[in-house]
C-alpha cells in the first residue's frame, strides 16, 4: 500500500511540475517568442475559456463530444466482455479466433472511418461504430487473458457446484477476470475519447473535435488552446472516476 505521504508527495510534485510548465508557457507567449497567432498566453486562453463555457456553445459542444465518448465506450465496453468472456472460457475458440484477432486489432480505427462512412454515412452513428471498434480491443483482449489464465481449480468447483457455464461465468469466471477487464476498460476511455474527437472532425459532428478544428483553420488559438485544455480535463476527470469505481470494486481484492 502507498503511505498518506508518499501520496501528498506525488500530488505536491504534480502541481509543481504543471505549474512550471505553465510559467515556461506564460513567459514564452509574453515575449512573443512564438507568434500569439499559434501561441496564446495562458491568460487568452483562460479568458476563452470562461467565455466559451459561459457565454458562448463550447459547453453543449463538450457535452455532445462526453456523450458520444461514454456511448462508444459503453458498447465497446459490453461486446468486449461479452465475447472476451465467450472466447475466454473456451480453448477452441481461442485457437480458431487468435489469427483472425491478431489480424484485425492492429487496424487503427482511424483506418476503417472511409468504409463506416460509405457503409452508415456521415452520421452519428457512423462515429458510434468507429468508437466501439476501436475502443473494443483493450477491453476484449484483457477479458480473454483474466478468463484464460483463471486457475484451473476454480473450473473444478463450477462442476462440483454443477454450475452451468452461463452460472460460471457470472459468479466465478467473471469476478476473477475483472481485475483484467476494468484494466482494459481504462485503456478504452481513452481510446473512445480519442476517436470521438477524430470522428467529430472528419464527419462534421458537433462537439469538441469540431469547434477545435473549425478554431485552427481560423487561426483562433486562444480558442484552439481552450478546446485541447477541455480535452485534457475530460480525460483526466473520466480517468479519476473510472480508477475510483475499479477501487471500490476491487475492494475484496485489497490486502
Amino acid at each position: 500500500m502507498i503511505s498518506t505521504s508518499s501520496r501528498w508527495s506525488a500530488a505536491v510534485s504534480s502541481i509543481a511540475v504543471t505549474l512550471g510548465l505553465l510559467g515556461v508557457w506564460a513567459v514564452v507567449a509574453n515575449r512573443e517568442w512564438v507568434s500569439p497567432i499559434f501561441l496564446p498566453a495562458p491568460q487568452a486562453t483562460f479568458d476563452a475559456l470562461v467565455q466559451g463555457l459561459s457565454h458562448g456553445e463550447l459547453f453543449g459542444l463538450t457535452l455532445g463530444t462526453i456523450k458520444r465518448m461514454a456511448y462508444g465506450w459503453a458498447l465497446a465496453s459490453l461486446i468486449g466482455i461479452a465475447l472476451g468472456a465467450l472466447i475466454g472460457t473456451s480453448a477452441t475458440l481461442r485457437a480458431w479466433l487468435q489469427p483472425m484477432l491478431e489480424v484485425i486489432r492492429p487496424l487503427p480505427a482511424s483506418a476503417i472511418m472511409p468504409i463506416a462512412i460509405a457503409l452508415i454515412g456521415l452520421s452519428p452513428a457512423m462515429v458510434l461504430v468507429v468508437i466501439a471498434f476501436g475502443a473494443v480491443w483493450p477491453v476484449l483482449l484483457a477479458t480473454v487473458h483474466g478468463f484464460a489464465t483463471m486457475e484451473p481449480r476454480l473450473h473444478e468447483v463450477g462442476r462440483v457446484l454443477r454450475l452451468s457455464p452461463l452460472a460460471f461465468v457470472f459468479k466465478i469466471g467473471l469476478p476473477n477476470a475483472l481485475p483484467d477487464a476494468l484494466a482494459g476498460m481504462r485503456l478504452s476511455l481513452t481510446v473512445s475519447l480519442i476517436l470521438a474527437i477524430v470522428g467529430e472532425m472528419l464527419a462534421s459532428q458537433q462537439g469538441l473535435g469540431q469547434a477545435i478544428l473549425q478554431a485552427a483553420r481560423a487561426f483562433r488559438s486562444a480558442e484552439l488552446f481552450a478546446g485541447v485544455a477541455l480535452l485534457g480535463v475530460i480525460g483526466f476527470a473520466s480517468n479519476a472516476l473510472l480508477g475510483a469505481a475499479e477501487r471500490r470494486l476491487l475492494r475484496w481484492k485489497q490486502p
